[in-house]
């Protein structure tokens, strides 16, 4: 098996990534296709990756050591559990397992290997059928996807109404971002449909959004050793 380079594995970096200006990489099955975002330890390691499944694309039965994070960004994507629509958020625990496929071709957020815990929920949320909360300012909504006693991320998505503006604030442990819709903005730039955003632990920015937007985030879970 060829040899994978690591990607954005420095934790301690701001990463930005339009993912869609990267090319589609081959994975392992022939019929499903990748862009990683992050990449540590090749293969086997932590990795987070736009996944694309084309028409009838699968994988054989395979477990997931140290969990796995889906959300479905569009068509259906199934396993021998059951089948998720576009909006559909699943974790799967430390030692599960799944044969996953899609008949008739989906696209993915996939993180593996990054949720250690055998205590972990299982869940597969559609989030289509969710009520959105209110959120922190006026403008912003927010439906949470996951967030667990003794696990150190939470996930969920957010949405900005345009000219919605957050305070400064600080994040422990860390924060990615993938803008689903619109364009995201903070004090450090603008980020269109489709951008990746990593910051570290303790990292700082006050995020707003002119136009509106929906993003995906995930907040903690990146090291603490870099402060």
């Amino acid at each position: 098996m060829q040899e994978l380079d690591d990607i954005n594995a420095d934790l301690s970096q701001h990463v930005v990534v339009d993912t869609l200006k990267m090319q589609w990489q081959p994975s392992p099955s022939g019929t499903v296709w990748r862009k990683p975002l992050y990449r540590q330890g090749g293969e086997f390691g932590p990795v987070t990756s736009i996944v694309k499944y084309q028409p009838g694309g699968k994988f054989r039965t395979h477990a997931h050591p140290q969990g796995e994070e889906i959300f479905v960004l569009d068509g259906e994507f199934c396993d021998d559990h059951g089948r998720y629509p576009t909006g559909t958020y699943l974790l799967n625990p430390d030692g599960s397992k799944h044969a996953p496929y899609s008949d008739t071709g989906c696209t993915l957020l996939v993180r593996l290997r990054q949720y250690d815990g055998t205590d972990r929920e299982q869940l597969a949320v559609n989030t289509n059928d969710m009520e959105w909360r209110q959120g922190m300012v006026e403008g912003l909504t927010v439906l949470p996807l996951y967030s667990q006693p003794n696990h150190p991320e939470s996930m969920a998505l957010i949405r900005w109404q345009p000219d919605t503006y957050f305070p400064e604030h600080t994040h422990s442990g860390g924060e990615e971002i993938l803008v689903l819709e619109g364009i995201f903005e903070d004090d450090f730039g603008q980020y269109p449909t489709g951008t990746w955003i990593r910051s570290p632990h303790l990292s700082k920015h006050k995020p707003h959004s002119k136009e509106g937007c929906l993003i995906y985030v995930r907040v903690g879970g990146l090291p603490a050793q870099f402060d």
